[in-house]
């Protein structure tokens, strides 16, 4: 008999909780900032009103291309990543 333990896609750690994919190009993106064993800081911007309905999260490089403003409701886009200072 086991005591429980979660195992798979609802394990705490996999990936699927916190990978989201851009709405313009389709690219992964992880919202921990920093993939594992990389050392480039990654920042995912995403609209306040349309990322619960929509799931509009945006890499960099669209954002920069879409002006940092929501293609769907026109609100200004900010990022979703944890900023690390150390």
């Amino acid at each position: 008999m086991t005591i429980g333990k979660i195992r798979g896609t609802n394990a705490m750690g996999h990936l699927g909780w916190i990978t989201v994919r851009c709405r313009v190009c389709g690219r992964l993106l992880d919202l921990s900032g920093q993939k594992p064993g990389s050392r480039k800081f990654e920042v995912v911007y995403a609209c306040p009103k349309c990322a619960a309905k929509l799931g509009a999260y945006f890499c960099s490089a669209d954002a920069r291309s879409l002006k940092y403003r929501c293609p769907f409701c026109g609100s200004e886009l900010v990022p979703v990543t944890p900023v690390i200072t150390e």
